[in-house]
């Protein structure tokens, strides 16, 4: 579904990436991991069309997407959490999820229609009903990731690209979300996501690459990136658990 090859990002004098190759295949969830700075949100950046590559090539579908602004490669299929919570802080929950719904090229319908979608994502993703009509300044960090995963789905995206989505949940709370990435998963989207529990990686993942210092050192099942020693090394530490939380 989705091929990075070789694809190389600098900021000054910086190198974010270096000829990194990803390959992501349509049904399966797929795992970014790797150290503060390894390069993982400027990868999805990159994906997104936030950022365009000085070097390499990014393909959807077969299609080359590499320079494409971000609200093409949206219409194509492809959306993206922010890492940073995103709202429109004077509109309500229902509101910020129906501009998804409205403006994404790919629906039609008249307001109704498209604020009862609005509504069912909402439902979908675990926001109470009584947040529904609350301005987006008056929530908390937790229920605006909601949302914000909420309005990633009004784009009908065919493949999900989920940047520490997870972050400041409880382990409970990730159990719930481990749940509904996998629901999600099962409807058909494709999902990349970039997090840094290995108890979530694990629950969730088909398959994981690890960046460091913008290099892919390694690629393999779950199993196999918690076993492998320079992963341990750079990474996880020695003191890694499965279990952690």
């Amino acid at each position: 579904m989705l091929k990075c090859i070789e694809v190389s990002k600098r900021f000054g004098g910086l190198q974010a990436l270096k000829k990194v190759d990803l390959t992501v295949k349509k049904h399966e969830i797929a795992g970014l991991v790797g150290p503060n700075g390894s390069g993982k949100s400027t990868l999805l950046n990159l994906i997104s069309g936030v950022y365009k590559p000085d070097s390499g090539k990014i393909t959807f579908l077969d299609k080359d997407i590499s320079r494409l602004p971000p609200y093409r490669i949206c219409s194509k299929g492809i959306t993206k959490t922010s890492q940073t919570v995103q709202s429109f802080p004077d509109m309500t929950a229902a509101e910020n999820v129906l501009t998804g719904v409205l403006f994404n090229g790919k629906n039609g319908g008249e307001k109704i229609e498209a604020l009862s979608k609005a509504r069912k994502l909402l439902t979908f993703v675990g926001l109470n009903q009584e947040k529904f009509d609350v301005p987006a300044k008056n929530l908390n960090v937790v229920e605006l990731r909601r949302i914000q995963l909420a309005k990633a789905l009004a784009t009908t995206p065919k493949l999900l690209l989920l940047d520490e989505l997870l972050t400041g949940l409880t382990p409970r709370e990730c159990d719930e979300a481990i749940g509904l990435i996998k629901l999600i998963n099962k409807q058909g989207i494709t999902v990349l996501i970039v997090e840094h529990v290995m108890r979530v990686i694990m629950g969730l993942c088909d398959r994981v690459t690890v960046l460091h210092h913008g290099e892919k050192i390694f690629e393999g099942t779950p199993k196999e990136v918690v076993s492998d020693e320079r992963v341990v090394k750079v990474y996880l530490g020695k003191r890694f658990s499965l279990c952690e939380d």
